[in-house]
């Protein structure tokens, strides 16, 4: 059994898909980060960083403790290794779909979740950051494009993999991003045919009606820092 510590975030939602992939049995364990349950001692304890997701593997491959892991990327990684499954085949394989993965956790991930904060939740709309994310974004998007028009596929090459699943959540709010889908056709063909699989479909859905519809006052105040 894997306990899941989650939030129904991007980041979280690549934790749940994965899982549906597998067909891993997993427990979900709701983090109000509204209410800063992230920076609970028991929570830090499993993620030093005080962000979801982390996982307790209680049966890790080697038959030792349970184990915990933090951090969505080397939580996709430490799945597709503990199955042998979404992680590349062979040297060159692995390596097309690290990359990817790192891509998406140094750049897509960060730059549209600042280009998301300063055209939704900024208390005020500044020009520059609000013009420079976007332009980031954009850029971001154009990279991706590219990338799946020489692949024909997915992300990393012909195979369905982690890079996949670590990039698909984040490409579910386009239109909250403000990017128009139309002019990037590759994008919008692979998420096509990604976000109809079951275990996209059943992964995506996991905590969808516990989200908020409007973020409070003080649910800014402790995730983002806004109003002190």
């Amino acid at each position: 059994m894997i306990d899941l510590h989650f939030a129904a975030t991007p980041n979280g939602w690549k934790i749940t898909i994965i899982l549906e992939e597998l067909g891993l049995p997993y427990r979900v364990v709701p983090v109000d980060l509204g209410a800063g349950a992230q920076f609970a001692p028991e929570f830090l304890a499993i993620s030093p960083n005080n962000r979801i997701p982390a996982i307790i593997d209680h049966e890790p491959a080697d038959g030792g403790a349970a184990l915990a892991v933090f951090e969505s990327g080397a939580i996709l990684r430490y799945l597709a290794d503990k199955t042998g499954r979404f992680g590349g085949e062979g040297l060159r394989g692995r390596l097309a779909v690290d990359q990817w993965l790192m891509w998406q956790m140094a750049g897509l991930g960060p730059m549209l979740g600042q280009n998301g904060h300063f055209r939704l939740y900024a208390p005020e709309r500044l020009p520059y950051p609000t013009d420079r994310y976007a332009r980031e974004a954009d850029r971001l998007y154009g990279v991706l494009d590219r990338q799946l028009a020489a692949t024909g596929a997915h992300v990393a090459g012909a195979d369905y993999t982690i890079a996949d699943i670590a990039c698909f959540p984040w490409i579910i709010t386009h239109k909250a991003q403000g990017i128009d889908m139309a002019r990037f056709p590759h994008v919008a063909r692979w998420f096509a045919q990604v976000r109809v699989r079951p275990a996209v479909v059943a992964g995506t859905a996991v905590g969808r009606m516990a989200r908020p519809d409007e973020i409070t006052a003080e649910a800014k105040r402790v995730m983002m820092g806004i109003g002190g």
